[in-house]
């Protein structure tokens, strides 16, 4: 049984499909990992980072809220992480905060540009806020502290990455209707 040679691949001998041949399947497998088994037009995971901004903003309004009512009753330390220093402007930064992040969560959910824009932006803001405290953790060497503060720049970093990935943002650009 003869066995038949193969052509040797060579620059000339490639078409110049031979990339969209070979990735397609690549790129229609991320798209079916980005989108969900109901046949929604938004992504998962866009999905999960709204929740994210929308669990923030309700417990940041709802400790405003507690702190308007019933002064001393929480102290405003309980924003600090999510805050990073505009705790100490009282509760109506919490108030406010809160709504500002139950606007960009509606928006994520409506695939909004200036949503997934704003999203990066204060994602981003929140790595940079995170800067000091890990350096503050290296020089006093509390492991613990530096692990969790290294694991929110890793999540945050993750949730930039994500959203700037061109499927995704091709699904905020392609989105129907207006902005």
């Amino acid at each position: 049984m003869a066995r038949e040679a193969q052509p040797e691949l060579t620059p000339k001998n490639l078409t110049p499909d031979f990339g969209n041949l070979v990735f397609s399947d690549a790129r229609r497998s991320v798209r079916s990992v980005v989108y969900s088994s109901f046949d929604m037009q938004r992504p998962i995971g866009v999905t999960v980072i709204a929740a994210v901004f929308v669990f923030v903003a309700a417990y940041l309004f709802v400790i405003g809220l507690l702190m308007l009512s019933r002064p001393g009753l929480i102290s405003m330390a309980a924003g600090a992480p999510l805050l990073g220093g505009l705790e100490v402007a009282g509760p109506y930064a919490f108030l406010l905060a809160g709504v500002f992040g139950a606007g960009v969560a509606f928006g994520l959910l409506r695939l909004n540009k200036w949503a997934r824009r704003l999203a990066i932006i204060i994602t981003m803001i929140g790595v940079v806020l995170l800067i000091p405290r890990v350096s503050s953790s290296v020089v006093d060497f509390q492991v613990g502290k530096l692990a969790g503060e290294g694991l929110q720049i890793i999540l945050r970093a993750t949730v930039v990455w994500y959203l700037y990935q061109e499927p995704i943002a091709e699904v905020f650009h392609n989105k129907s209707g207006t902005d």
